[in-house]
């Protein structure tokens, strides 16, 4: 199993008390995110921000990460990825509380595309509930796109949940909001959503101002 590791941002007080992870994109790498956390650092004090690269070179950008390869031949390839990585970033992200001294609940995952994927995947499996998960231009992945009740039991965290993505998305279409908010509620998953108009497959101001409020209520900030 690959050892993640990416760069991080502490707090400036020196001492967390939460934790974000941001999963990075498809061909980028933790440093992608990062910065959104100087961004967030504000209205999340005390909160640290870390941002792993992805496990495996990207086979489409010579220089970029993947969480799991995309060739679109095998149709459940998503979610043979999403289930291949996850005990890395799982590692991982014990890792770096244990390093805090911070408790599982002190956790936010906050993903962008197939960091969106990998967040909802593992965060919605972790024994004890993040505090929230923002998935931002993604998908909710299931067994061959099948229903929700197809991996019902496996679902043992319910934690709130911000889908955010652009209605001019031409990589992951803006349906697939629609179709992932829809199936978490069929798992009880609390969940809200936002679309940001006229925004493609990226974050824009607003997006990331909705993220951070969200992430900041659900901390109890």
């Amino acid at each position: 199993m690959a050892e993640l590791s990416g760069p991080s941002l502490e707090p400036k007080s020196g001492k967390a008390k939460r934790l974000v992870v941001f999963l990075h994109g498809y061909g980028a790498d933790g440093n992608d995110l990062i910065d959104i956390g100087r961004a967030w650092q504000p209205m999340l004090p005390d909160t640290a921000f870390v941002s792993p690269h992805a496990p495996e070179p990207c086979g489409q950008a010579p220089v970029g990460r993947q969480w799991f390869g995309l060739t679109f031949r095998d149709p459940d390839e998503r979610w043979l990825g999403v289930n291949k990585a996850a005990p890395a970033l799982n590692d991982y992200i014990d890792k770096e509380l244990a390093r805090r001294q911070l408790p599982p609940s002190a956790l936010a995952l906050v993903g962008f595309s197939q960091g969106t994927m990998m967040s909802l995947h593992a965060g919605l499996r972790r024994a004890t509930p993040p505090a929230a998960i923002v998935g931002y231009s993604g998908m909710f992945i299931m067994p061959n796109d099948g229903p929700p009740e197809t991996v019902q039991g496996e679902i043992v965290s319910r934690p709130p949940v911000l889908l955010i993505h652009g209605d001019s998305d031409e990589l992951i279409p803006v349906q697939a909001l629609f179709h992932g908010s829809s199936a978490l509620s069929a798992l009880d998953v609390p969940v809200e959503w936002h679309i940001s108009s006229g925004v493609g497959h990226g974050i824009d101001q607003e997006g990331l101002r909705h993220g951070g409020e969200f992430l900041a209520r659900r901390f109890g900030l």
